[in-house]
């Protein structure tokens, strides 16, 4: 006797960033049918969604989720290994601290086999803490189009809408489980008062030779992560919690690169900022209380990663298919 096996039900994944599209691949391997509804998809550069925009370094960030950061890196190093093509690489990091006086927050050291911590002599201006490792990053213009193409041949659907609700996603798609990774739009879609756009500027530098990334954190947000196959390197921001405004401020290009210039040895002294620079302002989808992955009847949350999308995504849609999996008959 033959036995027919019913089809999985269909999810909806509201989103097509990073934390949507790793969320949908890990369903969709799972043995779901995944519709992906959303207002930005991949290949547009509105600077509404964060994703296109991000510096995407892998590097762990102390006050965050251990767990779900850990199972990100594990899942990029099988991707760095198994397909070099997707745009995951491997690179030096550097980061400071003027915050941290102890090692006691950097709980991630284990992580990286030449892990050092630097003397006092190596920290540049205020830093307090400082340390190497070789990590890895991200480059969203080939990480992006990749990861959308291997969903499309897993047979991933994606149709464009503004949706008003989450039940207007499920009305649009048949889906019995929704995924709200919307990011910004969270703020609506989900009710949360405390989700709110942090405004980043950044610039891309065309730049050869800088193949290495530093991050300064604590009083100033400062980074420069390379872009070797684009032909240079994003150097940064700022942080501007609730703010929308997309225009360049200008006196904010001149402090970043007096800033990247203090923490790279004067790297970048050379650069003219309207010959050499594309600026970039982008809202990354912050939430006052952080990253929020939950179920709520049929409708699981995953938003509110803030600049750290790339960083989280992969550990959020392993517990976003995890929460998928302990609904009833799914």
């Amino acid at each position: 006797m033959t036995t027919t096996r019913a089809p999985r039900p269909i999810i909806a994944v509201v989103g097509a960033g990073v934390v949507g599209m790793a969320s949908a691949l890990l369903l969709t391997e799972a043995g779901y049918t995944v519709k992906i509804v959303a207002r930005d998809l991949p290949g547009d550069s509105g600077t509404e969604w964060a994703s296109p925009w991000a510096g995407a370094l892998l590097a762990p960030f102390p006050e965050g989720d251990a767990a779900m950061q850990e199972e990100s890196l594990r899942h990029y190093a099988r991707l760095a290994a198994t397909e070099p093509w997707c745009g995951v690489r491997t690179l030096p990091i550097t980061e400071y601290y003027d915050d941290h006086t102890t090692d006691g927050m950097i709980w991630f050291r284990h992580l990286f086999p030449d892990f050092r911590w630097l003397a006092q002599s190596q920290l540049p201006g205020h830093a307090k803490l400082g340390f190497s490792y070789t990590g890895k990053v991200v480059n969203p213009t080939f990480f992006l189009p990749w990861l959308s193409a291997k969903l499309t041949g897993l047979g991933v659907t994606f149709t464009r809408a503004t949706v008003s609700s989450l039940a207007e996603a499920v009305q649009l798609t048949g889906a019995a489980v929704v995924v709200n990774a919307s990011g910004n739009g969270a703020r609506v879609l989900a009710g949360d008062e405390g989700a709110v756009p942090v405004r980043g500027q950044t610039m891309f530098v065309r730049k050869s030779g800088f193949d290495r990334a530093v991050m300064y954190q604590g009083s100033e947000y400062t980074y420069a992560i390379p872009r070797t196959f684009s032909g240079g390197v994003i150097i940064g921001g700022v942080k501007g919690e609730g703010s929308t405004d997309a225009k360049v401020d200008k006196d904010t290009k001149r402090d970043i690169l007096r800033r990247i210039n203090a923490i790279t040895d004067g790297s970048f002294a050379d650069v003219d900022l309207e010959r050499d620079v594309q600026d970039i302002v982008g809202f990354r989808p912050g939430r006052k209380a952080g990253v929020r992955v939950e179920r709520e009847g049929d409708v699981v949350h995953a938003y509110g990663a803030g600049g750290l999308g790339y960083l989280y995504a992969f550990g959020i849609a392993t517990k976003v298919r995890s929460l998928v999996q302990a609904r009833a008959k799914i």
